[in-house]
């Protein structure tokens, strides 16, 4: 792991079409290693294309162009050797509503596991380990070690979605990218995955997007404001909430649109 004061996600004039219509235009950006970073804007102004952008997601579509570069722990991800595989691994995801698979506990964890690696050389001893050290990270192993036979998703929706994390955390992502991740909780299940986001800085770079300005303001050491798909600003968090560079960040601050 490097110093945090090191970038762990860097774009370069970086361009995405849907088709003929333009969704970025011309972002340039570094996010520090180890840091909760937010991306704030109003709605359709392209902060979870972005987001979408650091693991490729968005290339699921054949309708989809990126011109720019984005470099991600070193390497640019459009290079043609690179493994999307391999960039997924190192680039987890977690997404607005909880998704467990539709299997138990136990199975969600080491899914990815089973998935990237050798199953002849997986032993049940290490998949054991994994699973209590990933649930025991995201703060799960205490209330579900005795029910890791349990259907995921019998779970509570805040559990559900620690359990989302966990399913990452096998693999030794360094980024995790969360697509509003609050949007289908509830004050407490916000308050225990802010708490959980917290726990894990440091440990991984994490990235937000969020439409609620009050959890970007109390989760994140700096955020991104973005506008018609253009960077209109990005600063440590407390600067660009209480003294923004942009007169158009003060205005969605104040409420003024979006």
């Amino acid at each position: 792991m490097s110093g945090p004061g090191e970038l762990s996600i860097i774009t370069r004039g970086l361009n995405l079409y849907y088709g003929a219509f333009q969704a970025l235009s011309d972002i340039s950006v570094g996010i520090r290693r180890g840091l909760i970073t937010s991306m704030i804007g109003p709605s359709g102004c392209g902060k979870t294309t972005l987001l979408r952008c650091f693991n490729r997601v968005n290339e699921r579509y054949d309708y989809v162009r990126t011109t720019g570069e984005i470099i991600v722990l070193g390497r640019n991800i459009y290079d043609p050797d690179v493994s999307l595989i391999e960039l997924r691994k190192s680039v987890g995801m977690v997404f607005q509503r909880p998704n467990p698979l539709p299997v138990s506990v136990y199975e969600n964890v080491v899914f990815g596991l089973r998935i990237h690696s050798d199953r002849s050389a997986l032993k049940r001893a290490d998949l054991d380990v994994a699973v209590e050290k990933a649930l025991t990270e995201v703060g799960l192993w205490k209330d579900l070690r005795d029910r890791l036979k349990v259907k995921a998703t019998t779970l509570q929706l805040e559990q559900q979605q620690k359990l989302c994390i966990a399913r990452l955390l096998p693999l030794k992502p360094e980024v995790i990218l969360m697509d509003e991740p609050c949007s289908a909780l509830d004050v407490e299940g916000t308050r225990g995955i802010e708490e959980l986001m917290f726990e894990l800085k440091g440990r991984y770079t994490i990235v937000i997007v969020t439409h609620n300005m009050a959890q970007a303001r109390r989760a994140s050491d700096e955020s991104i404001f973005m506008l018609m798909g253009k960077l209109v600003e990005h600063a440590p968090t407390e600067d660009l909430f209480l003294n923004p560079k942009n007169p158009k960040t003060l205005e969605y601050i104040e409420g003024r649109y979006g």
